[in-house]
């Protein structure tokens, strides 16, 4: 059983995950009854073992072609001892809720944002600062050093092995009226905004009402007027229709949220040495993988906004932007100090 203390707001999600902790044991229960498998993932006759892994986005979007060549390489690493079950489109739950599932371990593994993570793994915030990295390049220079790594191995303590990243893109703002165009624009818009408190505090920054809401409910909030913008990727943008409501799509690209893919501790220290091997060895190369597949697909993403008639402005002097926001860096900031020493020195590397 995994001793370790939560965060203090991981404490807090403790509450609600025991809910799906409780529903997954009277599911091990029943499945057990009829010859299954347990919650650290079903047993074959063979003596493989198959884990479930969490997936919000639907079935041909960037991350679960990642998760999904993550999943055929273990397979192959394992020579078969290990299968993993994919469920897309959120089958196990919102982000939130599969992130808890797997801190419980209810479920084996997820590919998660690092914004809710940061509940979880304090340093994960530091990639919800915003304006933090100057693009892909940069970003992924900082999650391939020892820096990067050192950051993933901070999930050990919350009950998680870190096992890599997955590109995230770059997060912009959207909306269904005003067009954001400069920093006073967001003033007054009620904007969603993931649970991480970095990014409730960057839109009140810019003079907007943060509005925390699952993903799922984005859509029909956008379009009762719930909201008035949110802010997301391209891929995420479209894939998800929020453009049928939110014609204005603003290319500020204030946020690398790096995406992270996780197995429950437990779990991965059940593992014997080889199969924990083959892990590793499967997510450091579907990261490549799943980097070229979010490439292309922003690409066609955005000739498809354009189809769609949205109207898309380019932030190209993000100075303001940043001047606006700094406050945001300054309060959150203040314990990664190491981690943005790194972000900096490798601005220009």
């Amino acid at each position: 059983m995994n001793t370790s203390t939560p965060t203090p707001v991981a404490r807090r999600s403790l509450f609600k995950a025991g809910a799906f902790g409780a529903a997954a044991v009277a599911g091990g229960l029943a499945l057990s009854a009829c010859g299954g498998g347990s919650l650290r993932g079903s047993g074959g006759g063979d003596g493989s073992k198959t884990f479930k892994l969490a997936e919000t986005h639907p079935d041909d979007y960037p991350t679960t072609l990642g998760d999904k060549k993550f999943a055929e390489l273990a397979e192959k690493y394992s020579e078969g001892r290990i299968k993993i079950q994919v469920y897309p489109n959120a089958q196990l739950g919102e982000e939130s809720d599969a992130i808890e599932q797997v801190q419980m371990g209810s479920i084996e593994m997820t590919r998660i944002s690092s914004a809710p993570m940061g509940e979880f793994v304090p340093a994960m915030g530091l990639f919800s600062l915003p304006y933090l990295f100057d693009d892909a390049d940069h970003l992924w220079r900082f999650l391939e050093s020892e820096s990067g790594k050192k950051l993933l191995g901070e999930a050990d303590g919350a009950g998680f092995k870190g096992l890599g990243y997955f590109d995230p893109g770059a997060r912009s703002f959207y909306t269904s009226q005003k067009a954001i165009k400069a920093p006073g624009d967001v003033k007054g818009l009620k904007i969603r905004v993931q649970e991480s408190q970095v990014q409730i505090d960057f839109v009140k920054a810019l003079g907007g009402s943060p509005t925390p809401m699952d993903y799922g409910e984005v859509y029909s909030s956008l379009q009762s007027g719930l909201l008035d913008g949110a802010e997301n990727n391209e891929p995420s943008y479209y894939s998800a229709s929020h453009y049928e409501v939110a014609k204005n799509y603003t290319l500020d690209r204030h946020m690398r949220v790096a995406e992270v893919l996780l197995i429950n501790k437990d779990t991965w220290d059940g593992l014997e040495a080889k199969d924990q091997e083959a892990l590793q060895k499967a997510a450091d190369e579907a990261a490549p993988f799943q980097r070229e597949k979010w490439d292309a697909q922003v690409e066609a993403d955005l000739e498809k906004l354009r189809g769609e008639g949205v109207t898309i402005n380019e932030i190209s002097d993000l100075a303001p932007w940043r001047e606006a926001t700094r406050s945001v860096i300054d309060k959150h900031g203040s314990d990664l100090g190491e981690y943005i020493a790194a972000v900096e020195e490798l601005r220009t590397a």
